[in-house]
């Protein structure tokens, strides 16, 4: 092993097209996907046939089937068989999770080389059976003589037909992302115009960056998407000010369908490996994993809101690099909600929150709003939960590429279950 620590490469990267939930990619599941997304990147770097240090992958939404997901996604592409791959879920944290997981095999001279990915389908959801019914035929199917499965069977009901549906909603709340987020919004006294704002720039600024290009080597078609399919780039506060609000309650409702990121369906992947490694296959490094951290907050009884933790992972990463929260050159937050965006930016803005909640003398302070969200975010791209850490961390190593060093970036991604993942990237010199 070796003796220090080094820096883990981004490659590059590759997605499908974001398309909404039941549109383009309605009968694809999570494996067509995902193996789609990984034969594109292959294809990309000239990886068909090359045994990797290790693929890391996940969804959100899996059916039982999906089990070994990521390996049976490799098994189906071009990699070679030979490449080891295994499943990883942290809500929509996931596919980040994975770039910070194969970066630091990477690091620590474990792995040379591996892919990051991620991949969720809102369209083709699992429908679990009924709990009861469930209860039923296990008993059925646990019953060993003509008279036990009789038994079993006398415990069917006909409300046992109404299937379990997913339900975008916290275990432990039972409230959804959205009505958390509206909560937060509302504490933050988060406005309408500033959210509606926000969405518009993510839009024409998705817009702008296919318009030059900018996605051409990091996006494959597929299904007849060539673009992703929530992209508006024509619309406007004026349009975005005529929906009505979805989430929260009376006039202090403010998050509507445009501000929010729609059900999505897509998949991404990331190539990551050692300098040596990408020098050996003549394979470009576009910037470099610095520093990564992970957050939670007790949303359930405590007073944070649910989507709330990169604001207290960022300070720890910031102390932990000598950082201040000015000393980047772009910004790549998460846009579950507008709202949720704004809030966070608010709260390191405070100067009471921060000593009070952060622990700090000073608020981390304002950031230069040209720099966030450049390439466009969620609001735009759509949010297919697993795979917006791979398009977020692809889309950041090249612009920091395209700025060159000593450009430095910083990525920010909150999670259901009151998480939040949050990492440096550094351009490549």
């Amino acid at each position: 092993m070796p003796e220090t620590r080094r820096k883990a490469a981004v490659i590059g990267g590759n997605r499908i097209p974001f398309a909404r939930a039941n549109g383009a990619y309605a009968r694809a599941s999570n494996l067509d996907m995902l193996t789609a997304t990984l034969d594109g990147l292959a294809a990309r770097f000239g990886l068909a046939g090359q045994r990797l240090g290790e693929v890391a992958g996940g969804a959100v939404l899996k059916h039982s089937r999906d089990r070994d997901l990521t390996r049976e996604a490799v098994l189906g592409s071009t990699l070679s068989p030979y490449t080891p791959a295994y499943d990883v879920q942290q809500a929509c944290g996931t596919g980040f999770e994975t770039v910070v997981l194969v970066a630091n095999k990477i690091a620590l001279g474990q792995v040379d080389s591996g892919i990051a990915a991620g991949v969720d389908t809102a369209s083709d959801a699992p429908v679990a059976l009924n709990d009861d019914l469930r209860r039923v035929l296990m008993a059925l199917n646990a019953a060993k003589t003509v008279g036990a499965r009789l038994a079993a069977l006398r415990g069917l009901r006909p409300g046992q037909i109404v299937p379990e549906i997913p339900r975008n909603a916290e275990p432990r709340t039972g409230l959804s992302m959205g009505e958390h987020a509206a909560i937060t919004a509302l504490d933050w006294q988060v406005g309408r115009e500033e959210q509606d704002g926000l969405t518009v720039a993510s839009h024409r600024n998705l817009a702008a960056a296919y318009d030059r290009g900018f996605f051409d080597d990091l996006v494959t078609p597929f299904l007849g998407l060539t673009r992703d399919q929530n992209l508006r780039p024509d619309t406007s506060v004026e349009k975005l000010a005529k929906l009505k609000p979805v989430f929260g309650k009376g006039e202090g409702a403010t998050m509507t369908a445009g501000n929010s990121t729609p059900l999505t369906d897509g998949a991404s992947a990331v190539l990551l490996g050692s300098d040596e490694w990408a020098s050996e296959h003549r394979l470009p490094v576009l910037a470099h994993v610095v520093d990564a951290e992970t957050a939670a907050v007790d949303f359930v009884h405590g007073h944070d809101g649910l989507l709330t933790a990169p604001v207290y992972a960022v300070p720890r990463l910031l102390e932990r690099n000598g950082l201040t929260l000015q000393d980047f050159d772009f910004y790549e937050i998460h846009e579950a909600f507008a709202s949720t965006v704004l809030a966070t930016l608010k709260a390191w803005e405070d100067p009471a929150f921060a000593k009070e909640r952060l622990g700090l003398d000073a608020p981390l302070g304002s950031i230069d709003r040209s720099k966030l969200n450049v390439a466009g975010s969620s609001l735009a791209t759509g949010h297919p939960f697993a795979a917006t850490g791979g398009r977020i961390v692809a889309t950041l190593a090249k612009l920091l590429h395209e700025k060159g060093a000593p450009a430095r970036g910083l990525i920010s991604i909150c999670a259901a279950g009151g998480q939040g993942v949050v990492a440096i990237l550094e351009a490549a010199r």
